[in-house]
């Protein structure tokens, strides 16, 4: 059935089939766009194309908002698992086996493992990182030690080879495998003490969790089995100041470290001198209640 219409540009009257029903086209008359009347009951579709566009772009947007939502807690997951994260982590880590074998020592012989331990003529022998194998998984190794000669004897040096990776933050770009990164502090006052020294934990009346007990240094040069660690007398109180004789790390922004009660704190290099002297003597009487 024909539709009639008129243009309401030049007032042409006129009918089209009904197959153009809510279409547009130019006037017969003049040519300018002019849309058909759909038929009786029919929703006229052209103008409302528009809105039912951005109707259609909220639900998509929406939609869109609600997978990101959804995804947002693997996004962040995915940025915690990045290289230096996880590195850092698996720092921490390395520290924490170190100070629970450390405790299973001072669990068996009542003592730490003194950091340095020499001969009659004081000669180094062994250091504290050779002392706790047994707690470190590492028996077999312990037992191929030779407690007869010092760390670099004939028969020491066969083990010279062996990396342990726990000895070894993941971060360090040393290439020789068996340095290790984790040392003690030695010296009056601190818990590696002085050689030989015999420290327990009733000896660190400043409270075990603000003593620092193990460190971690970047490009020591040690052996994980040479009786070497880091001087009070030579320390840095700044960390990462790039003297080698500080507590460092290729972490951003500090280091980690090892307290006497186990845990394992991060050190920011905000830290101030004071602070960490207080933090490395065991008994000074000034024992930090935060840092």
């Amino acid at each position: 059935m024909p539709i009639p219409f008129t243009c309401p540009h030049c007032g042409l009257k006129t009918s089209v089939a009904e197959q153009y029903a809510g279409q547009t086209g130019p006037c017969a008359g003049c040519g300018k766009p002019v849309t058909v009347p759909p038929l009786s009951g029919t929703p006229f579709a052209g103008p409302q194309k528009s809105g039912t566009g951005v109707v259609r772009a909220i639900v998509v947007g929406v939609v869109a908002l609600l997978l990101l939502l959804a995804c947002l807690p693997m996004l962040i997951r995915w940025v915690g698992r990045a290289p230096g994260a996880e590195r850092r982590s698996q720092c921490t880590n390395n520290l924490k086996l170190i100070a629970l074998a450390l405790h299973n020592y001072h669990s068996i012989y009542k003592c730490f493992p003194p950091a340095v331990i020499t001969d009659k003529d004081g000669k180094p022998m062994r250091s504290w990182r050779v002392a706790i194998l047994p707690f470190m998984e590492q028996k077999p190794l312990y037992d191929r030690y030779n407690f007869n000669e010092p760390w670099d004897g004939p028969r020491n040096r066969a083990l010279a080879g062996i990396a342990i990776p726990t000895y070894r933050c993941p971060s360090e770009t040393s290439p020789n495998l068996t340095e290790t990164n984790y040392v003690m502090i030695v010296g009056k006052g601190t818990i590696g003490g002085t050689p030989n020294e015999i420290v327990g934990i009733k000896d660190i009346t400043d409270g075990t969790s603000n003593t620092i007990l193990v460190v971690e240094v970047t490009g020591t040069g040690i052996h994980w089995m040479e009786p070497r660690d880091l001087s009070l007398e030579e320390l840095s109180y700044r960390l990462n100041d790039g003297s080698g004789k500080c507590i460092c790390s290729r972490h951003t922004g500090g280091a980690n470290v090892a307290l006497a009660d186990g845990s394992v704190r991060f050190l920011g290099e905000w830290v101030d001198a004071e602070t960490l002297r207080r933090l490395i003597l065991r008994s000074d009487g000034k024992p930090m209640t935060s840092f």
